[in-house]
């Protein structure tokens, strides 16, 4: 099969099930594995080329609405008649069910249904020592930093936060993506920040940033020096990827 996909996540879905020699084009964002980084690019995950798409005559288009605007990359395939399989993963359940959904589009449901389960287990094993763990520490994500957004119960992060030992501190907020201010998180004081600012790399965010924010040296967290710069591919797509993010994240929790 000739596979496009225009969005990392769902890239990262096709490698997890070890089709990688699938894939004839992505999106500009696609970074893993390795080898996709010597495909046609596509454009950004918000503006895709469609006629580019379809100069690669694909079998099939893997498209996704994990990120607001998408839609309208959907609806140019649509108008060209080019097969597509929409994702729109929010929980971990819900990636595990994408998995196996691939893998049937695939042709290879058995081992779609296998590698699912597999993410699975592995959640429920964290899940298991998260249940018998005490106290928590509450954990801030940061999203982006100006307007300040941050990730909240409808967000697979407050699962990741949970299964590696913590709280997210915005787990009440029923949105998925919380907007919010530097008074409200400094008054919330965090036992841990999680800079994930997406689509920024990690060398590029610097924690002195926040330290100086009104307020934020009086932080838990910043007096605790427990501000961690992390890869936000690990932490920001709905993919198989952040089994990654959470062993890191377990690991920076028990030390």
């Amino acid at each position: 099969m000739r596979i496009v996909s225009i969005c990392p996540s769902n890239t990262e879905i096709v490698a997890y099930l070890e089709q990688e020699e699938m894939l004839v084009g992505v999106d500009n964002y696609s970074d893993f594995p390795e080898q996709v980084k010597q495909l046609p690019k596509l454009g950004p995950d918000l503006s895709i080329d469609i006629d580019a798409v379809a100069r690669l005559k694909p079998d099939l288009v893997l498209s996704s609405l994990s990120v607001p605007g998408m839609e309208k990359n959907i609806e140019g395939l649509r108008e060209q008649n080019i097969p597509q399989l929409i994702l729109n993963p929010g929980s971990l359940q819900e990636i595990a069910e994408d998995i196996e959904r691939v893998g049937e589009a695939l042709g290879m449901p058995e081992y779609g249904m296998k590698k699912a389960k597999e993410f699975l287990q592995e959640i429920e094993t964290y899940r298991a020592e998260s249940i018998a763990r005490g106290k928590k520490p509450s954990l801030y994500w940061e999203w982006w930093p100006k307007p300040i957004f941050t990730p909240g119960q409808g967000n697979w992060l407050t699962e990741i936060s949970e299964l590696a030992g913590g709280t997210n501190l915005f787990e009440e907020e029923k949105e998925a993506s919380v907007q919010t201010d530097w008074d409200d998180v400094r008054e919330r004081d965090p036992d841990h920040i999680c800079m994930v600012w997406v689509g920024v790399k990690e060398e590029k965010m610097n924690p002195d940033l926040l330290r100086k924010r009104p307020g934020w040296l009086e932080m838990k967290a910043v007096k605790g020096d427990n501000i961690h710069v992390l890869e936000e591919s690990l932490y920001c797509r709905p993919s198989p990827r952040l089994l990654e993010g959470l062993r890191k994240l377990h690991t920076i929790l028990n030390l």
